[in-house]
């Protein structure tokens, strides 16, 4: 389970962070599923265990992870997160009509452009199916 994009600026901890969360919203991790050990990971993605180890932790904070002694380390569930995110999505949505307005374009314009490149041309489907999704990261 590769997590790292090293051109990418973030810190590491937040790249395997993020990703681990777009794996679980995306249901390649199932809830009561066991992620891989701090070490295992760490080999994988040729990092520092501490730094998989503080993204774990972060995710363990948001509750997305939960730890179990002796026995590792677990996904919590999906729902919240899927609530989190559906509401950050709509936050950037209303921030782009909101700056439309701001332009004097008409929000309905916006959403038909939207709604019509989405038809066009699909963003890369062939990725979004779990087992290509696990590959692609």
């Amino acid at each position: 389970m590769t997590l790292i994009d090293w051109r990418d600026s973030r810190p590491i901890y937040e790249q395997i962070a993020e990703n681990l969360k777009r794996l679980i919203l995306i249901d390649v991790l199932q809830p009561g599923e066991q992620l891989p050990s701090v070490r295992s990971l760490a080999m994988e993605n040729g990092t520092n265990p501490n730094t998989v180890q503080k993204a774990y932790a972060e995710l363990e904070r948001q509750g997305v992870i939960y730890t179990v002694r002796g026995k590792g380390v677990f996904v919590s569930g999906n729902a919240a997160l899927k609530d989190k995110k559906e509401q950050e999505l709509i936050d950037r949505a209303a921030d782009i009509f909101r700056e439309g307005e701001d332009l004097g374009i008409d929000p309905g314009k916006i959403y038909k452009g939207a709604l019509s490149r989405l038809k066009e041309k699909p963003a890369d489907t062939s990725s979004r199916g779990k087992g290509a999704e696990e590959e692609k990261i």
